[in-house]
């Protein structure tokens, strides 16, 4: 891999929690670092921030709502035009199982699960969209962040329209995570792009957390450091369709490694994405 401060990386989900830490951590290490976010405000208050931590600090905002598809198309066209290289793409943005109108199931403006689209669909439609850039940047890499909270995907219902809880939403979307790596894994084996996931902590102290009412466990810099490493550690050079529990490798659901349901949720998402 190549230094930090010869590196252009991508974060979705970077104005607020572990994606903000994570920004602002590479940006003080010299890398050129695309902060995602929805709101613009929060995403100039963001550069501002790092820029205050290290005033020499090359960072970019680009806006998008990755509760739509279209702004998942635009946010990949905005990276396009930017930068003419991609070292890293880290699939950070997420929402919990429960927002301020609780554990209520809610759409995305596609008509879809709002919690598999924003934890899983816009990552991987951004990150089909991006892997030419990836490619041409080689060596690259792919970091999902997932969670240890995994639930089968029941493919007769994959948008939970019986039965909807917000934890079965989120913990689905997590795994489809999951899954996505270890197919994107073997998919690119060969082609210096490596992709890898992991659970970073457990109940750090971010909005979603706090959101959801739920008590922290896990220091915000536990999940730092489990995501920087794999963004930015030389030992991990070509360590690809790995799952990580902090800084362990792990195993996650069986179903990560069910070769025909991993088929399912690929051709499901091609199809939701328009790229079938």
């Amino acid at each position: 891999m190549r230094p930090l401060a010869e590196q252009t990386i991508l974060v979705t989900g970077a104005t607020d929690g572990l994606g903000r830490a994570l920004a602002a951590d590479l940006a003080a290490s010299g890398a050129d670092v695309l902060v995602h976010g929805r709101d613009e405000r929060r995403g100039q208050d963001t550069l501002a921030e790092i820029r205050d931590r290290a005033p020499d600090a090359r960072v970019r905002f680009l806006r998008a709502d990755l509760a739509s598809l279209a702004e998942v198309r635009d946010l990949a066209a905005q990276t396009e035009r930017e930068t003419g290289r991609l070292d890293a793409l880290v699939n950070n943005a997420g929402i919990g199982y429960a927002t301020g109108s609780g554990e209520q199931r809610e759409e995305s403006r596609d008509g879809h699960e709002l919690r598999f689209v924003v934890n899983y669909l816009s990552g991987y439609l951004l990150t089909r969209l991006l892997l030419p850039l990836l490619e041409r940047s080689a060596p690259a890499r792919i970091v999902n962040v997932s969670s240890a909270g995994q639930t089968p995907i029941d493919f007769d219902d994959v948008m939970l329209t019986r039965g909807y809880t917000g934890g079965r939403a989120y913990c689905q979307s997590k795994l489809a995570q999951v899954m996505f790596t270890f197919d994107l894994a073997d998919e690119l084996r060969g082609r210096d792009v490596t992709a890898t996931c992991l659970h970073p902590a457990t109940y750090m102290p971010t909005k979603m957390v706090i959101d959801a009412g739920t008590t922290p466990i896990s220091s915000l810099e536990q999940g730092l450091d489990a995501t920087r490493r794999l963004v930015a550690d030389p030992e991990l050079d070509g360590v690809t369709g790995v799952y990580f529990n902090g800084l362990r490798q792990a195993e996650p659901d069986p179903q990560a490694h069910d070769a025909d349901a991993r088929r399912r949720l690929r051709r499901l998402s091609d199809e939701l994405c328009g790229l079938a």
